[in-house]
């Protein structure tokens, strides 16, 4: 298992290389959920999302060979870009295994942070069997998006940045793809804060959380869902144990809700966010989540690189949320 002390450990090893993103009060928020709602805009986080957090603590334990041989890493994008990002900054030879159908947008500004781009697998579950084969033909060393301890210990630090802004939090919202930012946050929420309810949200077509904590063990899914942030094909086995652990539920909710949190943030919070990004937002808004009059409820906004030419098309596909009460 992942601990405070290990969050604590990344925070330093990535000190002063990271945004350190805001966190706001919404009253927009808080007035259509009776909720005291707060914001963790972790879409102006370098790169455009939180995935650097994670990126930058592997890189700083590579040791002189392992950075000679270069690194690795597989994504639908997020991910993907910022190993390209810290690679680069570091001077280290990069390459990344995504698949075909992934965001061109994400493909693009992978490859303009320097970094070579896979693209022969047809889905992420062909994709992860091609990893594991670069892996051994290059002997480079492989960058996890999610399912490693340093990779889930740096997405922490989102959490520590989090209690020391709303230390009084009593919810925590975070969408869930693979579980490496979830497992993360609730790490360091519930282990400074106990008290702290936290909530995953997955897309019903990625719901691959979801299903191993009802089935104890990692299941393999085929991901299909417009959030393409979420479409890890399995949740790890360090990812689930930290959700079995800490979480109070993970919650699924469809792709019209996801997409019409997003039409909201653009609209209400002129906050352009992708639709992972919009997840636990969208699951905040449609009643979702079980919270009190009056909590304070913090949203985790895991992103905002969305494809602009997109943006037309998935705003007219956003379902209709409840009216506010």
């Amino acid at each position: 298992m992942v601990e405070l002390a290990d969050v604590e450990a990344a925070r330093e090893a990535i000190a002063g290389r990271l945004h350190r993103t805001p966190t706001f009060s919404s009253a927009t928020l808080s007035e259509r959920t009776g909720a005291r709602v707060w914001l963790k805009a972790e879409l102006f986080q370098r790169t455009g999302s939180f995935k650097p957090r994670g990126v930058l603590t592997n890189l700083a334990a590579l040791t002189p060979e392992e950075r000679e041989r270069g690194v690795i890493g597989i994504s639908a994008g997020n991910h993907a870009q910022a190993l390209a990002w810290g690679a680069s900054a570091e001077g280290l030879d990069a390459l990344l295994v995504m698949w075909q159908g992934a965001s061109e947008a994400k493909i693009a500004a992978t490859r303009g942070y320097g970094a070579e781009v896979d693209l022969e697998s047809a889905d992420p579950t062909e994709a992860f069997a091609r990893l594991d084969d670069l892996i051994e033909q290059t002997g480079r060393t492989p960058v996890h998006p999610f399912d490693h301890p340093r990779t889930i210990a740096g997405q922490g630090t989102v959490g520590l940045e989090l209690v020391e802004e709303v230390p009084d939090v009593d919810v925590v919202i975070v969408p869930v793809g693979g579980g490496g930012l979830i497992s993360g946050i609730a790490t360091a929420v519930r282990e400074s804060r106990p008290a702290t309810r936290v909530y995953g949200i997955e897309p019903e077509g990625a719901n691959a959380m979801r299903l191993a904590l009802d089935s104890g063990a990692p299941v393999r899914i085929e991901p299909k869902t417009v959030a393409d942030g979420l479409t890890a094909p399995f949740a790890g086995a360090w990812t689930l144990a930290a959700c079995q652990r800490y979480l109070e539920d993970v919650i699924v909710i469809d792709d019209a809700t996801i997409l019409g949190g997003l039409r909201f943030a653009l609209e209400r919070l002129k906050l352009v966010l992708e639709p992972a990004g919009a997840t636990a937002l969208a699951a905040l808004l449609s009643g979702a989540i079980p919270y009190r009059e009056g909590d304070r409820v913090a949203v985790i906004l895991s992103g905002g690189n969305v494809a602009i030419d997109r943006l037309g098309e998935l705003l007219a596909a956003a379902g209709p949320l409840p009216e506010p009460a």
